[in-house]
């Protein structure tokens, strides 16, 4: 995905992720045979789906999958979306491909999970959901013959940790998966140039901190992000080290306390939609957050979701973007 306007969009496929199979080897294992080859099985959080021939009929329930679709050229076959898909996301020329998109709903509760009705989704008669959502389950919507992919981070369960590597095997498994096998490399060689760029100054870092967080705006939990979220590579390529280095999970909730006694130089503040004002409010009026380095030093920065998870082309350019908040070399 080309991003606007410097955006910066594993070697084997992830268990519980996107791993791929075409038609059968000698022991009856399907074994994959290149662009375009059917069945094919992908196994996804750790279940097998099976596709007879490329989707044509996609709908989105998350935004994650964009860039890949749009990186891939098949955007055009997706016939519904649902959620919230910022514009700040997009170059011009996928902003035009989601605008001639129908939009089911936008709708999200407080925590920013989707709100909608399976027979909505049903009713859209797709071969392919991409994004799992509260009511709307691999069973639910298989139990109709409608097969659904999940981005291996999104996993409930068995997701490795997270890296840059992983988006360069989703782009491979969503490669098969279409039939866009050429196109996925070359969207690779591109990803794989931007993030040499966005390093190149960065060095090695000098033990500076930083802690990726979610707040809830209006008061409520506040969620930080572990070694098996895609902040921990983030934070590491951008010259930090994570305040929360030593949790291995993907997110989980923090309180002031724990904030205050890992008391990070910087704040990554992620949210879902709208002004990053409020998320910023969310944490400086928290009772004692004047007494975080961060907060004290104004070392706080607001970014939407997907910038940092789950891994995708995004990633690169949320990268890119830390390191040019914080300077070249980060951890200098």
């Amino acid at each position: 995905m080309r991003l606007v306007p410097t955006r910066v969009a594993a070697a084997l496929l992830l268990a519980g992720g996107l791993t791929a199979c075409g038609a059968g080897s000698g022991d009856g294992e399907p074994t994959s045979t290149g662009t375009g080859s059917y069945p094919l099985t992908i196994e996804n959080c750790g279940a097998d789906v099976t596709f007879d021939a490329a989707p044509e009929r996609l709908v989105l329930l998350k935004s994650s999958a964009v860039p890949y679709l749009h990186e891939l050229g098949v955007m055009d076959r997706v016939t519904a979306r649902a959620g919230a898909y910022p514009e700040e996301y997009y170059d011009d020329e996928t902003l035009a491909e989601l605008e001639d998109i129908p939009l089911l709903t936008d709708q999200m509760d407080s925590s920013g999970h989707l709100q909608i009705s399976q027979e909505v989704v049903i009713s859209q008669e797709p071969d392919l959901v991409l994004g799992q959502v509260d009511n709307l389950s691999r069973d639910t919507l298989g139990a109709v013959g409608i097969p659904l992919l999940e981005e291996p981070a999104l996993c409930e369960t068995g997701a490795p940790k997270a890296s840059f590597e992983d988006v360069y095997a989703q782009l491979e498994a969503y490669g098969r998966v279409f039939g866009r096998d050429a196109e996925a490399q070359e969207a690779i060689a591109d990803l794989e140039a931007d993030l040499a760029e966005t390093t190149a100054g960065v060095g090695d870092g000098t033990g500076r901190t930083a802690a990726v967080l979610y707040p809830t705006v209006g008061g409520g939990t506040t969620y930080a992000y572990g070694t098996l979220s895609m902040a921990h590579p983030q934070l590491e390529a951008a010259g930090f080290e994570n305040a929360f280095g030593d949790v291995d999970e993907r997110v989980f909730e923090v309180t002031l306390e724990e904030l205050l006694g890992r008391d990070p130089d910087v704040l990554v503040l992620l949210h879902s939609e709208g002004e990053p004002g409020p998320v910023e409010d969310a944490i400086a009026g928290l009772p004692g957050a004047d007494e975080l380095t961060a907060v004290r030093n104004g070392d706080v920065m607001t970014q939407l979701f997907n910038f940092t998870e789950p891994p995708s082309p995004l990633a690169f350019e949320g990268l890119a973007r830390i390191v040019e908040r914080f300077g070249q070399g980060a951890g200098s």
